[in-house]
């Protein structure tokens, strides 16, 4: 249903809308509020925010039809207005026209007229929202759906492209936000949800600095994927600069006492890049899985507080680009043999 505004200090006007509109307003395909100035007009619009249009005089007491469009202009930009006065000459429509005004009609009312140019209106008003709402909804698409997925979408071959996979050459990294689990037991849900996203905020900054992909969120642990040139070398600089980051933000989270450090797992090598998930479900996620995933994981797992755990072979290429230390060998899960790990200093 549509919701007019009609702003004129004539009150018979009220009584003369009401009758020319009354199948409409029965069929309850319009509702229709009246005011008695700019002032009044703008007083009932804060009190329904849903008002699509609004048909307005010039000449009014207290605030005239040209200070509202202004007003309008600046609180409400997504309403339309029409001028409907006697004074129909071409400064009162350019000035009109230039404060936002759609059209301009003058009196006395044809209600043909009227009736054509409201519904010209409201359609008009009803595509900017309908425009700014598919807006809303990409942007929220883009949180939720990698932009793999998305750059796929509108292309011809997508159905037949969004179930392929392919083997891949990169990075894993994995980090975790130590303790948190027992802070979540003992805070309010939402400042629990305010400190895991501004740590996030913070980690994929970071991540997204060394062209990182944030394949996705686990709980209170991100998992990144670096690919491309030096991706090894580009998750430690991640890494790194995510501690550091992390280690300053000492006020987040003062309050409840807890202070965040990160523990941080990375493999390089090959795995298998694709939408996994459940087709029938229609429930699809873009990610990479595999060995070198599975083994970050645990490298993770290892880690201690403020930790960046590599595996013996990511350590030999990175040797003379980073400090690290020896950490020693430790038996991971599915892993037959014990690996050898080393810590990333600087």
């Amino acid at each position: 249903m549509a919701k007019i505004l009609v702003v004129d200090d004539e009150t018979d006007l009220e009584v003369l809308i009401k009758q020319k509109f009354r199948k409409k307003i029965r069929a309850q395909e319009y509702e229709f509020l009246f005011a008695i100035n700019g002032k009044d007009a703008l007083d009932k619009i804060s009190q329904n925010p849903e008002v699509d249009i609004v048909l307005s005089d010039i000449n009014m007491p207290e605030m005239d039809g040209l200070t509202l469009l202004s007003e309008l202009h600046e609180s409400s930009p997504l309403i339309k207005s029409v001028i409907v006065s006697a004074y129909g000459d071409m400064d009162n429509i350019r000035t009109a026209m230039n404060r936002g005004a759609f059209d301009f009609i003058t009196k006395p009312i044809n209600f043909e007229d009227l009736t054509i140019t409201m519904e010209k209106t409201l359609k008009h008003a009803s595509h900017i929202k309908d425009t700014l709402k598919a807006i809303k909804e990409n942007n929220i698409l883009k949180m939720y759906v990698d932009e793999n997925v998305l750059n796929f979408m509108g292309n011809k071959e997508f159905e037949s492209t969004i179930m392929s996979n392919e083997t891949i050459e990169g990075t894993v990294i994995f980090i975790d936000i130590c303790g948190f689990t027992a802070i979540s037991e003992t805070t309010s849900a939402d400042n629990v949800v305010k400190m895991i996203n501004a740590y996030f905020d913070e980690m994929v900054k970071e991540i997204i600095e060394q062209n990182g992909h944030i394949d996705k969120f686990i709980g209170d642990a991100i998992m990144a994927v670096f690919r491309g040139e030096y991706h090894l070398d580009r998750a430690i600089d991640a890494a790194l600069a995510v501690c550091n980051k992390i280690n300053a933000l000492t006020e987040i989270g003062a309050d409840v006492g807890y202070t965040p450090k990160v523990s941080i797992g990375i493999k390089s090598g090959e795995m298998i890049s694709g939408n996994i998930g459940s087709a029938s479900l229609k429930r699809l996620d873009y990610t990479v899985i595999g060995d070198t995933v599975n083994t970050a994981a645990r490298l993770q797992d290892a880690a201690k507080e403020n930790q960046i755990v590599i595996s013996e072979d990511c350590y030999e290429k990175v040797k003379e680009s980073f400090k690290c230390e020896k950490i020693g060998s430790i038996n991971l899960k599915n892993k037959a043999n014990p690996m050898t790990i080393y810590q990333v200093i600087e």
